[in-house]
C-alpha cells in the first residue's frame, strides 16, 4: 500500500474534490487494488502499509532512510482517507508497529508458501524481489513487470536467492544504506556469477583488482551490517495469519464519492 501510494501520487494528475482535497493518489491506488481483486479473485488478500514511527532498523543504524525528504503535505492528507477506503471495500489492511511493510509482507508470503498457497506480492519495491522463489511471485502493476525466477534474472542478472547479496554490494540509496563505492549492479552481478555468493566474494576479495577491488576491501567491515539492514524479515509477530486475510463484502455506507 505504501509503495503504490507514493507511486500514484507522483504519477497521476493532481485531482481534487470540489472542496480542494487531493484525491489523485487515492483514485490510483483504489483502482489498482480493485482491479487486482476483481481480476485475480484471490482466496486471501491484504493491503499492507508502513506504520508510523521508527522500526528496529533505526535502532541498528540511526542514518537509515535519513536522506528521505519530508512527505508532501498533499500526500499526507490522502493516507487516512485511503485507509478508510481500503477497509470500506472489505480489503484487510495491516500496519504493524516497529517493523516495515516489507517485513509484514515477507512474513505473510513465507507463511502462505509454507501452507502451499501460491503468493503474489504486488509492489514496486525492488527489495522484495529477494522473496521470490517457487510459490512466491512479485508483480509491479504500475510497470507491468512480473518477477518470477526468469523475471528476476532478466532484471538483475542474478538468481532470486542472490538479490540480497547484490543489493548489499551496490547499496540502497533510497534507504540510505551504503554499499561498495563505485560498484553498480553490473559489477555486483559479475562478482556473484563468478563467486556465487556475497560470502565467497568477501572470501576472495584479495583477488579482485583495480579501484573496485580496493573499495571492496575497504567496505568489508560494513557489509554484514548492510546485509542485515536490507534483509526482509520473515518471522514478524503478526496479529493475524495469512489464511485469516479474506475479502469481506463492501461497506457501501462507508464509501465516500471520490
Amino acid at each position: 500500500g505504501s509503495s503504490y501510494l507514493y507511486r500514484a501520487f507522483h504519477a497521476l494528475p493532481d485531482l481534487r474534490t470540489s472542496k480542494g482535497e487531493p484525491t489523485g493518489a487515492l483514485r490510483g491506488v483504489v483502482s489498482m487494488l480493485r482491479r487486482m481483486v476483481e481480476d485475480g479473485k484471490p482466496d486471501y488478500f491484504a493491503v499492507v502499509f508502513d506504520a508510523p514511527g521508527k522500526t528496529f532498523r533505526d535502532d541498528w543504524y540511526p542514518q537509515y532512510k535519513a536522506n528521505r525528504p519530508p512527505m508532501p503535505e498533499d500526500l499526507v492528507r490522502q493516507i487516512a482517507p485511503l485507509h478508510e477506503l481500503v477497509r470500506a471495500h472489505g480489503w484487510p489492511l495491516l500496519m504493524v508497529e516497529g517493523v516495515e511493510a516489507d517485513d509484514v509482507i515477507g512474513t505473510l508470503a513465507t507463511q502462505a508458501a509454507a501452507a502451499g498457497i501460491d503468493t503474489l506480492i504486488s509492489s514496486s519495491d525492488k527489495d522484495l524481489t529477494q522473496l521470490v522463489r517457487p510459490g512466491i511471485t512479485m508483480v509491479n502493476t504500475m510497470s507491468n513487470e512480473t518477477y518470477d525466477d526468469a523475471g528476476v534474472r532478466a532484471k538483475f542478472d542474478v538468481r532470486p536467492d542472490q538479490v540480497l547479496d547484490l543489493l548489499t554490494l551496490t547499496g540502497d540509496t533510497v534507504d540510505n544504506v551504503p554499499g561498495v563505492a563505485k560498484v553498480g549492479p553490473k559489477t555486483a552481478a559479475k562478482w556473484l556469477a563468478q563467486y556465487g555468493s556475497l560470502d565467497n566474494v568477501v572470501a576472495h576479495a584479495g583477488e579482485i583488482g583495480g579501484v573496485v577491488g580496493a573499495n571492496l576491501r575497504e567496505a568489508l567491515p560494513w557489509l554484514p551490517q548492510g546485509k542485515r539492514l536490507l534483509t526482509v524479515k520473515t518471522d514478524c509477530e503478526l496479529p493475524v495469519h495469512a489464511t485469516d486475510l479474506v475479502v469481506t463484502p463492501v461497506d457501501a455506507a462507508a464509501l465516500k464519492p471520490l
